[in-house]
Formats: structure tokens, sequence, C-alpha cells
């Protein structure tokens, strides 16, 4: 795809619903007795994955008329897959199905492309054959695919050495089935939509601080959901308010749940105009419209806590540091490096291509802003984040930009580029 120069973004966008809530949804509707009705589910490559998975394992989930309604089996209602469980892409699909299947009456193998097949999966094989499970890499990399046969679990106490909600969540689902306690603590809280969702659907579940705890559960209950818009998508649009002049774009209707809303934080540190406004917080996930503007940025520091709060959004926040003025640092985000891609060095990579000040570190990376953007060839290497990244900064660089893979925004925003376009003035 060939991308020019915009003088302006300016309009009104929804973006699409929230990929982490989306998932869970479908996976605890399956699981839950009775019937599940998600509105505002995300239509993305991961979370259509998700669905496949479960149909393969004998659920009727139906996806039409923009309402997924999923008749939920029960904890242990679930049948043994004919076929490998094909996550795609998705590593939020591979590891939370990970701490279903530990616990079923049956084996299956679990499965996705050449990206899942290289991210690291040790870090939930680990803590759940500490609860009993029999879950081995099938080539013996702590890699996908894997074979897991259900085992009776117990519950354990796991300090995780990283802020992962997906390893956490693997654990917490693996707990519903094992007996006694199960406890997870994080050196940071990571985003916490499968806490909040469980006990949504009835769960014994409970926090403390960066420690989540769920006791054995007899059974889960269907629910109706609504999957507010994700802020990892609201990024994109947010960005090109800020870095392009005379802007000004509405983002509606976006999930600001705290373990997700770092963005937020690092845009008010970075003196970016950005209001949220419309906020609601009646529902267990709480939302809000953001008013984003052009923006005189400056550089920051941005390390500790907020990184799981924004882990996904921070590819983009390195964009707009580099029209920030002075030096922004981003530290501890080395679990960047196995995302769909080593976002650390790709981002780098690129961004010096297109004429930006970035030095690559061990956790994070150095930008030093002011410098003009030029246009450049961009691969995205097939991650959905960094195409949707590179777009914009193709909007405020001079020249034209070439952007390879440009199609892999389907794993989260299938109407991107249109939705973009609409608002683009040139």
């Amino acid at each position: 795809m060939k991308l020019s120069p915009a003088k302006s973004i300016r309009g009104s966008v929804a973006v699409p619903g929230d990929k982490s809530i989306s998932h869970r949804s479908v996976m605890l509707g399956s699981i839950a007795r009775g019937t599940t009705e998600i509105h505002g589910f995300l239509e993305g490559a991961d979370c259509l994955s998700t669905i496949s998975c479960f149909r393969h394992m004998g659920v009727d989930i139906e996806n039409k008329n923009d309402v997924v309604t999923v008749h939920g089996k029960g904890l242990h209602g679930l049948s043994a897959p004919s076929v490998p469980l094909d996550c795609g892409n998705s590593g939020t699909t591979t590891r939370l199905i990970s701490g279903i299947l530990a616990a079923q009456g049956f084996s299956a193998v679990l499965t996705g492309d050449a990206s899942i097949q290289k991210r690291p999966m040790g870090r939930i094989i680990t803590p759940l054959s500490m609860m009993g499970a029999d879950i081995k890499s099938i080539h013996g990399n702590d890699c996908a695919p894997l074979q897991i046969t259900g085992k009776p679990l117990s519950g354990i106490c796991y300090d995780s050495p990283v802020a992962s909600a997906q390893v956490k969540s693997a654990i917490l689902l693996a707990g519903l089935y094992a007996e006694g306690e199960t406890r997870v603590t994080e050196p940071q809280i990571s985003r916490n939509h499968t806490e909040l969702m469980l006990k949504f659907f009835g769960a014994d579940i409970r926090t403390e601080g960066s420690s989540a705890m769920v006791r054995q559960t007899p059974e889960l209950y269907g629910n109706q959901i609504t999957v507010p818009g994700d802020i990892s998508s609201a990024v994109y649009f947010a960005a090109a308010g800020m870095i392009l002049p005379n802007s000004e774009v509405l983002i509606k209707n976006v999930g600001i749940n705290p373990t997700r809303a770092g963005l937020l934080t690092v845009c008010k540190a970075m003196g970016a105009d950005l209001t949220p406004i419309n906020e609601d917080h009646s529902g267990s996930e709480p939302t809000a419209d953001l008013l984003v503007r052009s923006s005189s940025l400056h550089g920051t520091v941005i390390q500790g806590s907020v990184i799981p709060a924004m882990i996904d959004e921070l590819p983009t926040v390195a964009l707009m540091a580099c029209f920030a003025q002075g030096r922004t640092i981003i530290k501890d985000a080395a679990e960047l490096k196995v995302k769909e891609s080593n976002r650390i060095a790709l981002v780098a990579e690129n961004l010096r291509a297109m004429g930006a000040d970035v030095t690559e570190t061990d956790d994070g990376m150095i930008i030093d802003g002011g410098r003009p953007l030029h246009g450049a060839s961009i691969s995205a290497h097939k991650d959905h984040r960094l195409a949707m990244t590179f777009a914009i900064a193709a909007l405020a660089a001079e020249g034209t930009t070439e952007l390879q893979d440009a199609d892999c925004v389907s794993i989260s925003y299938p109407n991107f580029y249109t939705d973009l376009k609409r608002l683009v003035r040139s």
C-alpha cells in the first residue's frame, strides 16, 4: 500500500470492540451454563480464531446481526476436538485456552501460524504443570504446537516473573477447575478483564493489590456483555490527531479500564491535548469518548507500572515521541520483544528508515524528537499494530511511504484503512 502525507485529521470514529474482552466473552460464555449474548464483538481474525476453537469443541456459537450468541456447555461440557485447534495469530487464544484445556476430560493439540509457533509458551507451561496439567511443547522448544491432556488440577500460589494478563488468565481459568484456591501475584498489575468477567459470570474470585485469587467453581452462568471500543485501536487516531496540524478527532465509546489506560497517563505527561468526555462507569468496564486535538508534545520517561497498562500502544507512542520536543525514554518494555514480532527492534528500525533519531535498548527505546520524517519502504512483518502505527507515520511524513503487509490489520481492525481515509484531510 502506498500512503501520502495528510494535512490534518478531522471527524469522529467508533473503533472496533476491545480484542481482549471479545476473546474472554466467548471463552467464558462457552464454559458457562446457559446463553451469553455479546454486543460489540470484534470481528477481527484473532477473535474469530477463538470462536472457531470452541466450535470445534462442540459449542454452538451464532454470529449474525452484529451479535454473537454463545450457547454455553458448562465447565465440563466441552467435547474433544477432532482436529488440532488452530489459534491463527492469536497469543491470547493459545494461552487462555490452555488453562481451560488443562482440566478437560480429553486431549487436544493447540497450534497456529508461523508467528505463534515462535512465541514463548513456557510462561504458561510452567505454572499449569505445577497445578498438575499434562502440557507439552510438541517440538520441545516451549512453543506451539502444544499437546494438552486434561488432568485433575490443584490450586497453587504462583509469583509470575512477568506482568502478563495472558499468563495470569491461563492460571485463573485453570483455577476454576482446581481443588482449593489458586493465587497469581504479578510484579505489576496487568489488564484485569479476566478477573472482572469471571466475577460477572459468577466465579468465586477476589483481588488484593497485584494478586488475584480464584477458588474452584461449580458453575458459571451465561450473561449479556457489551464490549467497549478498544483503546489499542483508538491510539492510532489519537496519535494522528496530536501530530498532524489543525486536527480534531472524537473517538467514541473507548474502554478506559485503569489497567488498560496507561496511554491516557502518558499522553498527559507528554502534554497532549486529549480529553476524556461522556465518561460512563455504570458497567463493569468504564468507557469514555476521547477528544483529541493537535498538540505540542514534549518528551517524557515511560517506565514501571504504567507499561503493562499500555503495552500494545507503545509502538504508536514511540511514533508520537518523534514529534515531541526533547527526549523520550521507554523502559521496562522487554515484553514487546515477544509479541507478534520483536516490536522494539522493528519499531526502531522502521522509524530510523523514516529519518527519526531512535536508539534501541534491551527493554525499550530512546527517542530524540524533532527530526522531520520522510517516506520510506516499511515492512510491518505481518504485525497488525506495526502496520497501523506506520500508516499513521506516513500521514505525517514528507513524500510517499510504501507499507508492506498492510493487510495484516484484519487481525484486530478490518476496517482501519476505510475509517482512516474518511477522517484524513489532504
